[in-house]
């Protein structure tokens, strides 16, 4: 596909992004949590047992900030750190109980917010759009990766 220069669909996939946050965050007041902290309690239920640094990465903030919000969300009971078998230096992050149950709630909400995003869309058109975000996620994802057929 050939673009043109004043093509926007970054600023059009940006404009959506920060709706869903905005919905997201108007229904999820009533859990008490942060942006901050909703993000990193998902990030974690997705891939429990990461450790700090690894959130930061995955967040995209910095590891001293991330700290910051899983001490608020230990403090709170959200969170429980535990040391790497590993790595003494090392803890790993895990979901309480009472977490999951916020990270179900939330779960329905995004759920919700979904069948109301996706209201009058195709199914095929859907189906197109996600192929071609893949596609778009394939194509950013090796820009500036050393290649690696060549041998150096």
């Amino acid at each position: 596909m050939k673009a043109t220069p004043d093509s926007s669909f970054a600023y059009d996939l940006h404009d959506v992004t920060c709706l869903f946050r905005k919905h997201f965050d108007r229904r999820a007041i009533r859990l008490g949590l942060t942006r901050a902290q909703w993000r990193a309690l998902k990030a974690i239920r997705r891939r429990e047992g990461l450790s700090q640094s690894e959130l930061a990465e995955f967040l995209e903030m910095e590891p001293i900030a991330v700290g910051r919000v899983i001490d608020r969300l230990a403090a709170s009971g959200f969170v429980e750190r535990r040391a790497d078998p590993n790595d003494r230096r090392r803890w790993r992050l895990h979901l309480t109980g009472k977490a999951h149950a916020v990270t179900d709630d939330m779960e329905v909400i995004a759920a919700d917010l979904r069948h109301l995003a996706l209201a009058d869309v195709d199914e095929d058109d859907f189906a197109a759009f996600q192929r071609v975000l893949a596609r778009l996620r394939a194509n950013l994802s090796v820009i500036d990766t050393p290649d690696q057929s060549t041998d150096s």
